[in-house]
């Protein structure tokens, strides 16, 4: 008779969770390194997953795709207790943040595809005065090399600073 499979017993190989999930290897490994799943090791030292990784496997492939990233969905996923794999009622609660952050995202790239001809358009790209780039020459006292788009009011005065151009 052959030997019964109790459910929770890590048995997957680290070749058969690539294969189902449709990832590399190393990108199991790579998760594992950053914690997002959890193998463990049999008599042969071998990766062994439980059946449940799969879904978190799908949960991360899901984000990312989303624009989530890894560290958002650790982040995410490290708010369950005893590092369980999200059922439904937990999913339900932890898309909530991300469909926030996405909202953001939305908001953000709406700007962009707007007033993103203000910034080429207008022809100046000062490092000193664009008002996408550097409004204000805010930048010195920021950060090197950010964009300012993520602020309504900038991206409206790129706006403005190409209209007035044209």
């Amino acid at each position: 008779m052959p030997e019964k499979i109790v459910r929770d017993e890590p048995n997957l190989s680290v070749g058969q969770v690539a294969k189902r999930a449709d990832v590399a290897v190393s990108a199991l490994h790579f998760y594992e390194n950053k914690g997002l799943i959890r193998s463990w090791r049999n008599n042969g030292n071998q990766r062994r997953y439980k059946k449940d990784v799969l879904r978190r496997i799908a949960i991360i492939k899901a984000g990312q795709k989303m624009g989530v990233t890894l560290t958002e969905i650790k982040e995410t996923l490290d708010t369950l207790p005893n590092s369980r794999t999200p059922n439904k009622q937990d999913w339900a609660k932890l898309s909530t943040a991300w469909q926030q952050k996405l909202d953001e995202k939305i908001a953000y790239m709406q700007r962009l595809r707007d007033y993103v001809d203000g910034c080429i358009g207008c022809g100046c790209l000062s490092m000193k005065s664009c008002p996408i780039y550097n409004p204000d020459d805010i930048v010195s006292s920021k950060a090197n090399g950010a964009v300012w788009l993520d602020d309504p009011e900038t991206a409206k005065a790129a706006k403005s600073c190409y209209d007035t151009q044209n």
